[in-house]
């Protein structure tokens, strides 16, 4: 029996998602309390659901992509949400970035009402999810992770099952940790490197020669900011708030994390102003406009 589909959410990143899953094959419902998103996916053939609890009452797997712990929670315990419509034998896949204690909350939880948990965090960036191409980090069941993997061979090419359930999250975690942080640290060294009036190309050329060269400055970087486009892929809103479950995971873990703390107050800085909402490599030019230098372009 074909497995009815319920996603919920149509961000930057979800809506996306979606539209793979519901173009090769998968019959989706979506909600989402933005219309826009929804009457594009409605286009396609996605049936529309009037509510949470429509969507989860015909859905056999339910599929969430939302901005963090508090909207999860919402969605998925509160009142009209996931577990108070749920049945045995559903499943939550959810792909949002959340607390870890969030999701080990709902694998407590859910199960005891026959829905199964996996979490499945994403890498990469809005564009990989509208050309099919994310990666997934897995905390599943190995039956679980069967179940889903369809649904994430539609979404992107690289899947990896990271162990049970809360272990994708806490994988996302470790992996934004440093992706954020290299971002920090390119932008002040761009910065400081056009300050000493540097050649750019040249500087650059140094870098991917040692092993100071990082996947950030040398893909992000290299088709984003550096070439003025600063529309959001990653927003520094949302490199803050993973910082933030980064150090309160960590802190919660008993394990000390100094740089990462330090970075956090200074996306704070840029967060603080209009590039708020720009892709967090745009932290180049929020340092480089600090310090009173033009921002370097290719």
């Amino acid at each position: 029996m074909t497995e009815r589909i319920g996603f919920i959410g149509l961000g930057a990143m979800g809506k996306g998602m979606a539209l793979n899953l519901q173009t090769k094959g998968f019959q989706l419902n979506v909600f989402d309390i933005a219309p826009e998103p929804v009457a594009i996916l409605v286009q396609q053939g996605a049936t529309q659901a009037a509510s949470i609890a429509e969507l989860t009452e015909n859905s056999d797997i339910v599929v969430t992509m939302l901005p963090g712990s508090p909207e999860v929670e919402s969605v998925v315990l509160g009142e009209g949400g996931v577990l108070a419509h749920g049945r045995d034998g559903m499943l939550l896949l959810d792909m949002s970035t959340v607390d870890p204690e969030t999701t080990d909350n709902l694998a407590l939880r859910l199960p005891e009402a026959g829905i199964a948990v996996v979490d499945a965090p994403v890498g990469r960036l809005a564009q990989h999810a509208n050309s099919g191409e994310s990666l997934f980090m897995v905390g599943a069941s190995d039956k679980d992770f069967a179940r889903v993997r369809p649904l994430l061979e539609a979404m992107g090419t690289t899947i990896h099952h990271c162990g049970a359930a809360g272990s994708g999250m806490r994988t996302k975690l470790v992996n934004n940790y440093l992706a954020i942080v290299s971002c920090q640290m390119n932008a002040e060294v761009l910065t400081l490197a056009t300050r000493f009036g540097l050649d750019l190309q040249t500087t650059l050329d140094v870098i991917h020669g040692t092993t100071a060269t990082n996947g950030q400055l040398k893909i992000n970087y290299a088709t984003k900011v550096l070439t003025g486009d600063t529309e959001p892929g990653f927003a520094i809103d949302l490199a803050h708030k993973d910082l933030t479950l980064i150090v309160n995971a960590a802190n919660q873990a008993k394990v000390p994390l100094p740089i990462a703390a330090a970075a956090r107050e200074s996306v704070s800085l840029a967060r603080s102003t209009s590039f708020h909402n720009k892709d967090f490599s745009a932290l180049l030019d929020h340092w480089c406009e600090r310090s009173g230098v033009k921002a370097p372009r290719l």
